[in-house]
């Protein structure tokens, strides 16, 4: 199966984030790049550019784009995956949701200097992103993630 990437410009970043928690390959534009530059790293990347501006899309004209209509994340969310064709996510938090990076099994190194001793009882693995260097493990907040997800996308998780 052919994974759909994805390039999200500055405006999209709460967006980009939980794509991202859906393992989707969402890059984010700095908020420095122009939009041409945008669309030509887009395009030499075959990425689907998702803005919110309207100039962007009708006059630099990426291969792929979607204007983004909706102005809360979670819509926004809604609207991208029905829009575009991605798959469902054999497993949530497997990319970095600051970087995209694909995320690894953290060292017992990492996890004994970084992460929590409450979290290290969880029955869950705890991976670390080797671009950025954060440490991810299951808690309170990665389930309160996973539980309004499930409430934005109820028919991804049916």
């Amino acid at each position: 199966m052919q994974t759909t990437l994805l390039f999200a410009d500055a405006m999209l970043g709460g967006l980009a984030r939980w794509l991202r928690l859906l393992d989707i390959d969402t890059a984010l534009a700095a908020p420095t790049l122009g939009d041409r530059e945008l669309v030509t790293l887009a395009n030499a990347q075959s990425r689907v550019v998702l803005t919110r501006d309207r100039h962007l899309i009708r006059f630099l004209r990426p291969d792929r784009g979607l204007l983004v209509a909706a102005q809360r994340t979670d819509d926004q969310l809604r609207e991208v995956v029905e829009a575009i064709p991605l798959p469902r996510p054999e497993a949530l938090f497997l990319r970095c949701l600051v970087c995209n990076g694909r995320l690894e099994a953290a060292s017992a190194e990492q996890i004994l200097k970084r992460v929590p001793v409450s979290a290290r009882a969880f029955d869950q693995p705890i991976r670390h992103c080797p671009d950025c260097d954060r440490v991810y493990w299951f808690g309170s907040h990665t389930r309160r993630m996973t539980e309004h997800l499930l409430e934005v996308l109820p028919q991804w998780f049916a």
